[in-house]
């Protein structure tokens, strides 16, 4: 059916003002850690899919980071397997940690590829352990209670954190047109694997890469200030300010470092934005006013 003249024009409105930012954004390349509702809602699963390949078709180069926590902890309840906290991290023996790598490297990353796919991408699934693609050592938790005469280091099993990104294994993945979907799962010197937060994986491959773009999909509107107000652009300094004054807190505290690491480590830009919205990581690199916060250096 054909469109009436008003939406015709309004259909060309919004694509000629897409134009400066895809000339802006072409060949540069944006990670994305896509988590949350995004992953969960059908409507929201397809949108997300369709943004990575348009982005790709325009020339940007997205790399998709995902996580998984709630599927992992689903599974490991049907196996009747009890799962264990420390500092909001899951306590990941050899055996919690083959059920990570079904989820997380399996179930989860096959979804997502066959996703992109399924909207005329090319996405190809990898975790972190193929071809050296992350390598990563053991994650000390440290217990600094006042009570003990120095730190007592608590093991939480296979939790690890990057040690090193292979960027030349990601850029023959782009250069061949390909849409890299990543699972956190790294490999140690010793072949062991680890369970690691897809946010830092996103932030250290961001880093790694030298990415235009940091995107952290989130299940809030972004960053508020202590009436409630989403802060749309901050620079590294005024965040820095944010956690001192206890402005940003709890449990977007770890979100946040991971943005403001990726800044001051040579990424333009990081954002964390809502994707329970659809077409989320388009509004935020396509328009001025985006969907969440936008964190630069200076």
């Amino acid at each position: 059916m054909a469109l009436d003249r008003e939406t015709a024009m309004q259909v060309a409105a919004v694509l000629s003002k897409g134009l400066p930012y895809i000339q802006r954004f072409t060949g540069k390349t944006v990670v994305i850690k896509y988590g949350g509702n995004a992953m969960e809602n059908e409507d929201l699963q397809r949108s997300f899919a369709r943004d990575m390949v348009l982005m790709k078709l325009v020339g940007i180069n997205p790399i998709v980071v995902h996580g998984g926590g709630p599927q992992i902890g689903e599974l490991l309840e049907r196996l009747s397997i009890k799962s264990h906290f420390v500092n909001g991290m899951r306590v990941t023996d050899s055996e919690t940690m083959d059920v990570v790598e079904m989820v997380l490297g399996g179930q989860v990353n096959k979804q997502i590829v066959s996703l992109i796919n399924q909207q005329g991408g090319t996405a190809v699934g990898l975790t972190g352990k193929d071809g050296n693609l992350i390598r990563a050592r053991k994650l000390e938790v440290k217990n600094h209670a006042d009570e003990l005469a120095r730190p007592e280091i608590i093991d939480i099993g296979h939790v690890g954190e990057v040690q090193e990104v292979n960027v030349e294994m990601i850029d023959m993945l782009t250069r061949s047109n390909v849409i890299p979907v990543i699972a956190p799962i790294g490999v140690g010197e010793d072949g062991a694997s680890y369970n690691i937060n897809a946010d830092l994986v996103a932030g250290k491959v961001a880093e790694a890469l030298k990415a235009e773009k940091l995107i952290l999909l989130t299940n809030v509107s972004g960053l508020k200030s202590k009436d409630g107000e989403v802060l749309t652009g901050l620079t590294a300094q005024e965040v820095n300010d944010l956690i001192e004054d206890g402005t940003i807190h709890g449990g977007m505290l770890p979100k946040i470092r991971c943005a403001l690491n990726a800044v001051e480590s040579g990424v333009r830009t990081s954002h964390i934005i809502d994707g329970r919205v659809a077409h989320a990581t388009l509004l935020e690199i396509f328009t001025d006013e985006g969907v969440g916060t936008l964190i630069s250096r200076h």
